[in-house]
Formats: C-alpha cells, sequence, structure tokens
C-alpha cells in the first residue's frame, strides 16, 4: 500500500538525486572550464570549448551558468572560499597574535604554493593579471573574500600594537612580498638569487612581528 508518507519520501530521494546529479555536472562544467582557462585564457577559452571538455553541448551548460565570466567568478569563488577556509584552521587555537600573524600568512602562503593553478587563477594570470570579463559587483565580491584571508594578519598587527592605519600597509606590503615569492619561485626565478621563498617569508615575519 502506497501512503501519502510513502509518496512523500520517493519524491524527497528523488529530489536528493536530482541534486546530486546536477552539483556533479557542475563540477564537471568547472573543472573543464579550469582546463580551458590554463590553456588558452580566459580571453581564448570558449563556452563551446568548455562544453566540449565537459562533455555536454554549449546549451546545456547554460542550465548551470550563463557566460563564461560567471563560470571563471565561480571557480575563483571557490578558490578563496578553501583558501579561507585553510587560514581559518591554521589560526584555530592561537592566542598570542605574533603566533596568529605567523600561522595566517604561513596558511596565505603554503596555499597558492602548493596550488600553483589557484595562483594563477586568484591573480587573473589567465588573463594577464586584470579582472577580464567581470561584473564590477562579481569582482567586488571576490576581493572581499581576499580581504577576509588577509583579516587575520591584520587583527595579529594591531593586537602587537600597530596602529590600525599601520596595520593595513604592513598587511599590504605583505601581501605584496607573498605574491612576489610565489611567483618567483613558481617560475623559478628565485634561483637567480640562490635564494628559498620559505626562509625569506620566515625571514620577513619575524621582523615584521618585532616591535
Amino acid at each position: 500500500m502506497v501512503t501519502s508518507s510513502t509518496r512523500g519520501g520517493s519524491a524527497d530521494a528523488r529530489r536528493r538525486r536530482e541534486r546530486a546529479v546536477s552539483g556533479a555536472r557542475r563540477e564537471l562544467i568547472l573543472e573543464a572550464a579550469r582546463e580551458a582557462f590554463a590553456d588558452k585564457g580566459l580571453a581564448g577559452a570558449s563556452l563551446r570549448e568548455i562544453a566540449r571538455r565537459a562533455g555536454y553541448t554549449p546549451g546545456a551548460l547554460y542550465s548551470y551558468f550563463d557566460s563564461k565570466e560567471a563560470i571563471y567568478g565561480a571557480l575563483l569563488g571557490e578558490s578563496l572560499e578553501r583558501l579561507n577556509g585553510a587560514v581559518g584552521a591554521a589560526i584555530e587555537g592561537a592566542v598570542a597574535p605574533r603566533e596568529r600573524l605567523h600561522r595566517a600568512a604561513d596558511a596565505f602562503y603554503v596555499f597558492y604554493r602548493d596550488h600553483p593553478r589557484e595562483l594563477d587563477l586568484g591573480f587573473y594570470l589567465f588573463n594577464g593579471v586584470r579582472p577580464m570579463g567581470l561584473t564590477p559587483e562579481l569582482n567586488a565580491t571576490l576581493n572581499a573574500r581576499l580581504r577576509d584571508a588577509l583579516a587575520p594578519v591584520e587583527v595579529a598587527l594591531v593586537d602587537l600594537g600597530r596602529p590600525p592605519a599601520q596595520a593595513v600597509a604592513a598587511t599590504t606590503a605583505l601581501f605584496a612580498q607573498m605574491v612576489g615569492l610565489l611567483v618567483l619561485g613558481h617560475t623559478g626565478r628565485i634561483r637567480l638569487f640562490g635564494q628559498q621563498p620559505d626562509a625569506l617569508l620566515a625571514d620577513y615575519l619575524d621582523a615584521l612581528a618585532s616591535p
């Protein structure tokens, strides 16, 4: 005998299956887009190319994204969420501001050091270092999440006695330092100087945390 509760349970199970299938297809599209952007850049990667790599027709992509820029924004947004998760996990339980500073900066740096494609994505290197194609609203949202990942550094600097304006400036300088070291490390240019980027960052953080 089929009851209303049985029918309701079946409908719930069907919706869960549909959501799971939809989520899997979305992830397949995103991974295909990541590969296409890496190979051809945002300007050169068409929706047709992304669809081909994902095994779908171009029209099927519109059920999930209305443009390749929206796909790019989704990829970058997910990357920044993972970055924030890594920083948050690193500083959990850290009380002393010096320790929080080191942990937060190290987590930020290591995330991009160990995932070079995230660095390309996060700093628009697929496009020549500019947010081509993103709407101002989406770009502002993504930039805010990047700032969120750096916020623990700024807070730690304030707790170490830096005035807020100086803490912002120092956080900006640290950000530039980390990005520079990451680019030099990933391209191998750091070998020109016979230096190790990890050691250079450690020295920079020690100096930054000093009174």
